[in-house]
């Protein structure tokens, strides 16, 4: 399964025709969720409310209703749209990368990464945070393609290092209910473009997860008392586990 992130168009894609009235409702939608989204950097959460939302609209709560039916539904759109601005982040540093830099361009969008995350902690903790309770939401299949579309760009990074046999053989030997695990997450991600060999499905995952929580640590401050600067932190992590997946590592440019 091949995975080009410039294949999952983006929610604005048909705005050019849209009717007069399908105008009106997306200018309400934008407006909405621009509110919403200031209610969420500023309060969490926990502080976006459609009743409060409604009221700095000068609407009724029921209006509001005709545009998102229930919290969930709103919370479910506004990660997708969170998604979709992380999967350009990660993906506009190809653009100065030549496309045969692999090494280069993992390095690029995993930097970028962690800048959008410190740039949005708001943002990152609905897309990271602890799971909510939007999954019965209608605007929960888009929220899920979003997210298909910011991981299709390191699948399809990942594909190439594959192909050039370049990801590493741990020499250990994986459990079976690791590697029924790891076959289940490339399944259900779409990770692949032929079966991957399980080493590195492992590194994969591993990668992802070092990764997540090194910045998990930095955007919610968990070191704030003990460290003022965490980005040498993040850069030695990056590269302890770019070595394992068979990526060189080169210091990012001052």
């Amino acid at each position: 399964m091949a995975h080009d992130p410039a294949a999952i168009p983006s929610a604005d894609t048909a705005e050019a025709r849209l009717t007069r009235r399908e105008r009106v409702r997306e200018a309400t939608l934008r407006e909405i969720k621009g509110i919403a989204r200031a209610y969420l950097t500023e309060h969490g959460t926990a502080g976006v409310s459609l009743r409060a939302i409604a009221r700095e609209m000068g609407m009724t709560a029921p209006g509001l209703y005709r545009y998102f039916a229930s919290l969930r539904d709103l919370l479910a759109s506004m990660r997708a749209d969170y998604f979709n601005e992380l999967a350009d982040a990660v993906a506009a540093p190809h653009a100065a990368v030549p496309a045969d830099d692999v090494d280069g361009r993992i390095l690029a969008s995993l930097r970028a990464f962690r800048l959008w995350a410190l740039a949005h902690p708001a943002e990152f903790a609905l897309l990271f945070g602890p799971p909510g309770t939007s999954e019965d939401s209608p605007n929960e299949d888009e929220a899920m393609c979003a997210a298909q579309r910011f991981g299709a760009t390191f699948f399809t990074l990942f594909d190439q290092l594959t192909a050039q046999g370049r990801t590493v053989d741990t020499g250990v030997a994986i459990p079976d209910d690791l590697r029924r695990q790891l076959h289940l997450f490339a399944e259900r991600s779409g990770v692949g473009t032929t079966e991957p060999p399980d080493d590195a499905l492992r590194i994969l995952v591993s990668s992802w997860v070092r990764l997540y929580g090194v910045v998990c640590m930095e955007v919610f401050q968990h070191y704030a008392f003990v460290m003022d600067d965490m980005e040498p932190l993040f850069e030695a992590e990056l590269r302890d586990f770019m070595a394992t997946a068979g990526v060189r590592y080169t210091p990012p440019a001052d």
